[in-house]
């Protein structure tokens, strides 16, 4: 298990107020429309989640690094577990002529409205019960999804990553190395429930016997 971090360049490119996020609605009013992962989730007011999220090829060098780290190639069979609209899974597709790819998210909504060229692999599904043989993949993500699993869920999800996968693995959460990050995190998250620092994050991995790599994006 190694941190190899892929997206913090392209996290810290979008600019947050904290303070507005709690101040300029009722937070807690929003966070009960976030989590039920629907229209206003992902394409909805910024308030209740992304504000739109649409495709505009900023997952494509997020892509182009993990192929080239992991040694990714043709025949090759990803799976993201949480993968939205599909949006990274597209990307390995142009990246890596002939992979194959699959996703899973708990959202009916936003596998409705994914990438056209990839929906027809994705299902509506849980990250604790992956719906795929053991060893099924070669390289299996999940992005900034785990987190929004309670603890008791943690290590269901980590251990079906690791059993549906070969030995190529990336989980990617939401962390806090500081008061400051640790306020800012709870500013603006929406459908967070493990609030872990790095270290528990390792511990959490290691007691599920995850051996994968792993990295975490936090909210300075």
């Amino acid at each position: 298990m190694a941190y190899v971090d892929f997206v913090m360049k392209l996290h810290k490119s979008t600019t947050r107020d904290y303070l507005a996020r709690v101040v300029s609605h009722d937070k807690a009013a929003c966070a009960e429309v976030a989590i039920q992962y629907g229209q206003d989730y992902w394409d909805g007011d910024r308030q209740y989640g992304y504000g739109g999220y649409r495709y505009d090829g900023r997952w494509r060098a997020i892509a182009e690094d993990m192929a080239r780290h992991y040694r990714l190639q043709s025949g090759d069979k990803i799976l993201d577990v949480g993968c939205g609209k599909g949006f990274l899974l597209y990307e390995f597709t142009q990246v890596i002529p002939g992979v194959e790819v699959a996703g899973i998210d708990i959202s009916q909504y936003a596998i409705d409205h994914a990438k056209e060229e990839v929906k027809p692999f994705l299902r509506v599904g849980s990250a604790v019960s992956l719906p795929w043989p053991d060893r099924t993949f070669d390289f299996v993500i999940s992005i900034t999804t785990l987190h929004n699993l309670y603890n008791y869920e943690l290590r269901s999800a980590l251990k079906e990553i690791g059993r549906v996968g070969k030995t190529k693995k990336h989980v990617i959460v939401e962390s806090y190395r500081n008061e400051r990050e640790k306020a800012n995190l709870l500013y603006w998250q929406l459908t967070c429930r493990s609030f872990y620092t790095p270290k528990e994050w390792e511990w959490m991995f290691m007691e599920s016997g995850y051996t994968g790599d792993y990295s975490y994006i936090v909210f300075e």
